[in-house]
C-alpha cells in the first residue's frame, strides 16, 4: 500500500485567513512527541497540510461515480 501525497493546484497565495482551535493537555503533549520525533519544526505548515491532505483524500474517495460500489464488484 503507498501513500499519495495530495496538492492543490495552482498557484500558492498569500495566507490571509486565520484557523483557531483547542487542544486537551494529552493531544497537545501527544502533538508535541511527534513533532519532536519527527523533527518537524514548521507546525504551521504541518498542521495545514496533514488537514488539507485528509480533507483531499476524503473528497476523492467520496467523488461520485456511474455505478455504486456493490454493482462494481459484480
Amino acid at each position: 500500500m503507498s501513500t499519495k501525497k495530495y496538492k492543490l493546484q495552482g498557484k500558492v497565495k498569500p495566507r490571509v485567513r486565520r484557523a483557531v482551535f483547542m487542544l486537551s493537555d494529552e493531544e497537545h503533549s501527544l502533538i508535541q512527541f511527534y513533532l519532536k520525533k519527527y523533527r518537524i519544526t514548521n507546525r504551521s505548515r504541518w498542521y495545514r497540510e496533514t488537514v488539507l491532505n485528509h480533507i483531499l483524500k476524503n473528497m476523492e474517495q467520496d467523488y461520485p461515480t456511474l455505478f455504486e460500489e456493490n454493482e462494481m464488484r459484480r
